[in-house]
């Protein structure tokens, strides 16, 4: 039987959701330039209180001070599609997955070097 919640219509409503959230913050506290980057719509120029690394994903935005290269964002789009296929479910799973982004399974999915782990 399929999840409903994975893949589907209410995990894509759950995606449009926290793209909004992301919104409203990437919006409001970026003082760099915001763009859409094939996909991803990238805030820059964000408060360091904001995320916990160099940036977090929240639906379909990139949040970050300036930490946006190519290979950066070439992960994180793997995250906004991570976003689209779990929805809201996706901060409760990366959580369980754990803060060592080496054993999450989140970020080794998306890419370890990409996102600047190894």
């Amino acid at each position: 039987m399929l999840n409903p919640l994975v893949d589907s219509p209410v995990s894509r409503a759950g995606w449009a959701f926290a793209t909004a959230v992301g919104l409203a913050i990437g919006l409001t506290l970026s003082t760099g330039p915001v763009r859409v980057v094939d996909g991803p719509v990238v805030c820059r120029g964000l408060p360091r209180w904001v995320f916990r690394r160099g940036g977090t994903c929240v639906g379909s935005v990139y949040l970050t001070r300036d930490n946006d290269g190519d290979r950066v964002l070439r992960h994180e789009r793997v995250h906004v599609d991570q976003w689209r296929r779990y929805g809201m479910l996706m901060p409760l799973l990366y959580a369980l997955a754990g803060r060592d982004p080496l054993h999450n399974r989140f970020e080794v999915e998306a890419g370890l070097e990409d996102g600047g782990y190894r």
